[in-house]
């Protein structure tokens, strides 16, 4: 059996809703056939795109789905540009961002901790007889 690593960040999408996620225009299907669909971005400035809704005052990107601090993933999760690629959520690897906590306080999460990458226990289930 493959072991995977717990991801708080499938319970949270603060930063997907925090951040104007912009970026070079060819990271999108007008550049590359594997990228970002164009259809979810829009122009920003005559080299950049940015992910539908995320230009606003209250950002939501559109590839979004679920309830932030619930249940959420990426619609697009193969093809996201690098922006998104290149975040990390605070203590992911190690390493404190203080950007995942911001985005997580505008949510009313509280910030992550080394132990939040910990993969929690199992729940004690009845054994079969």
């Amino acid at each position: 059996m493959i072991e995977t690593a717990f991801n708080p960040c499938l319970s949270c999408g603060a930063c997907c809703a925090f951040f104007r996620a912009s970026f070079y225009w060819a990271e999108s299907t007008l550049g590359r056939p594997d990228g970002v669909p164009e259809h979810l971005t829009e122009k920003l400035t005559p080299h950049r795109v940015m992910m539908k809704g995320t230009g606003g005052t209250t950002p939501r990107c559109v590839a979004l789905e679920g309830d932030i601090g619930a249940s959420v993933r990426c619609s697009i999760h193969p093809l996201r540009a690098g922006v998104c690629r290149d975040f990390h959520a605070s203590w992911q690897g190690g390493e404190h961002n203080p950007r995942c906590d911001d985005a997580r306080a505008r949510h009313g999460l509280p910030p992550l901790s080394p132990e939040d990458w910990e993969t929690p226990p199992l729940p004690d289930l009845p054994r079969a007889a």
